[in-house]
């Protein structure tokens, strides 16, 4: 199982989790990132920290992970600085990106390690509108690659640098965040299956348009399938695009949820193409 929802620290995590981290405090984000990264090590993983800066610097934030410089010569350890692999401006190709990770959590499997756990600072990755829009595709991206295989991540952003609106649209296509808001969650859980969980009311239906965008979830036998077994609340703005995000696709949506005002909606708006199943 992957966890879900709003979490006040990264301990406990597993070999799929994805969490999106907003601080203040650079000291608070690296105390929580040795934490992770210090539990992937005893899970047997690869793990690797990625920042801005001096990479003897970056390995001077991991003080206090034990075993550390042994876990760095052997390679169970990386540390990497993105000014070197993602200069200044630079705008990911979010499908060369996940193909990026999955070679190298692939390698990890055969080096002997049971998975590959990544914190990364993705602050310097969202600065520009251009690189927001391929960041937050990636970020959804990754997550379904990550439902079926043995990677984690912490992305980490800085709430100096990034603003709360830019934040919010990284953060729901994550299944774990920090922050109440957006207040929603658009992510993977395996098996063609997109999760919406949390409510998806009249407020953010901006942000719920743009991050259905971005994520673009395809159908599969002719049927969009979401697992809401933790919404609490769609409002009918946000069921229509739903149902026309479908429609374009010539699909139909199948909700599993166990809020019951969905089937309401669904029957008061006569939406033929959206069928809802109780959660079980």
């Amino acid at each position: 199982m992957r966890r879900s929802g709003v979490v006040g620290h990264v301990r406990g995590f597993g070999a799929h989790d994805h969490v999106c981290w907003r601080y203040h405090d650079a000291r608070e984000f690296r105390d929580q990132a040795r934490g992770f990264l210090s539990e992937g090590l005893a899970l047997g993983h690869r793990v690797r920290y990625l920042g801005t800066g001096d990479a003897d610097a970056l390995v001077g934030h991991l003080d206090g992970v034990a075993g550390l410089a042994e876990a760095l010569r052997t390679g169970a350890a990386q540390v990497v600085s993105l000014d070197t692999t993602h200069p200044v401006g630079t705008v990911i190709e979010p499908a060369a990106q996940v193909r990026a990770y999955a070679e190298e959590t692939e390698a990890a499997l055969a080096a002997g390690f049971t998975g590959l756990r990544v914190v990364a600072d993705c602050t310097s990755m969202v600065r520009t509108p251009e690189q927001l829009v391929a960041f937050s595709r990636y970020e959804h991206q990754i997550d379904h690659y990550m439902a079926d295989r043995p990677f984690s991540a912490m992305c980490a952003y800085s709430d100096a640098e990034v603003d709360e609106q830019a934040f919010a649209q990284v953060a729901c296509m994550h299944p774990s965040t920090n922050t109440a808001y957006p207040g929603f969650r658009l992510h993977a859980a395996g098996d063609r299956v997109t999760v919406l969980g949390g409510e998806v009311d009249q407020s953010a239906g901006d942000l719920f348009a743009v991050a259905l965008r971005r994520a673009d979830p395809r159908p599969h036998e002719g049927r969009l399938v979401f697992d809401a077994t933790d919404l609490t609340f769609l409002d009918h703005c946000n069921l229509l695009r739903l149902a026309r995000h479908a429609a374009d696709r010539d699909a139909s949506v199948v909700l599993r949820t166990s809020w019951p005002g969905v089937a309401t909606l669904v029957e008061l708006l006569d939406l033929a193409n959206v069928r809802v199943e109780r959660a079980a």
